[in-house]
């Protein structure tokens, strides 16, 4: 075969094999560019792009509590900073929000309410005020924390959870669940927590938290956790109550 009849050639199979190539190479490129540029923001339901920056977040807003009205009676439970203002806003400059049970036996007495970060020491807190009913409660601390963000979007069955705290006295313990349920003060979650959880945030995908964890079932394979509706009675003043976007209960009901 004469030279020019080779080049010929060549080229030709370039042409037939250049669309296949690149066929080939948009195949493998636009799922893992897809998943690249797909934001968790706008869908509750997948988990974070990196778990390990949101737990390390997280982690850095969570303590564990300790209410000791007295030698050998102390609870132990989990607690979150805030964005929020209080009396003691002046010297306490770090709002926490934990549940009213486990910090109940130290109202009113002469008790130690007491914090720590993960590997840190204790520092004092004191209680704010409460909301028994709800369970829950507001502690503040001279220590200085990161706040949580509190969520703009109400959970949804399906939606991708996590559970920080001090599980079973085990600090800085972690679990990853979905929401099971709702009702208008609770959610129900499929998150493994115990108690020493109580307290702790229940954040969403983006590291937003949805929920404080609350409660737990001997039976059932669901545990709970107060929404952020439950905060609105006492603890928060929420431009939003009962202004949000209707819930999975909601919408049960009609």
């Amino acid at each position: 075969m004469r030279d020019t009849d080779s080049n010929k050639f060549i080229a030709f199979l370039v042409i037939i094999a250049t669309p296949f190539a690149l066929g080939a190479f948009l195949l493998t490129w636009a799922p893992s560019n897809q998943y690249s540029n797909e934001d968790p923001a706008g869908d509750g339901y997948v988990p974070p792009r990196s778990i390990e920056k949101l737990v390390d977040r997280t982690q850095e807003s969570t303590v564990t509590v300790w209410c000791e009205p007295k030698v050998g009676m102390g609870t132990q439970g989990t607690a979150f900073a805030i964005e929020l203002e209080t009396d003691v806003s002046n010297e306490y400059s770090t709002t926490l929000i934990t549940n009213h049970h486990v910090i109940k036996n130290c109202i009113s007495v002469d008790a130690k309410v007491t914090i720590n970060l993960l590997f840190e020491d204790e520092v004092k807190a004191v209680i704010v005020k409460w909301d028994e009913e709800n369970d829950i409660a507001v502690l503040a601390t001279a220590k200085k924390l990161p706040a949580l963000a509190l969520s703009d979007n109400a959970p949804w069955p399906g939606y991708w959870i996590m559970a920080l705290g001090s599980a079973d006295g085990f600090e800085g313990s972690v679990s990853f669940g979905n929401v099971l349920n709702l009702t208008y003060s609770d959610i129900l979650i499929t998150n493994n927590v115990s108690q020493g959880n109580s307290g702790g945030p229940l954040v969403d995908n983006e590291g937003a938290v949805v929920g404080i964890v609350s409660w737990g079932k001997d039976i059932e394979q669901y545990n709970g956790a107060k929404s952020l509706d439950a905060f609105c009675a006492k603890i928060l003043e929420c431009q939003y109550e009962f202004e949000r976007e209707k819930t999975w209960w909601d919408y049960s009901g009609e």
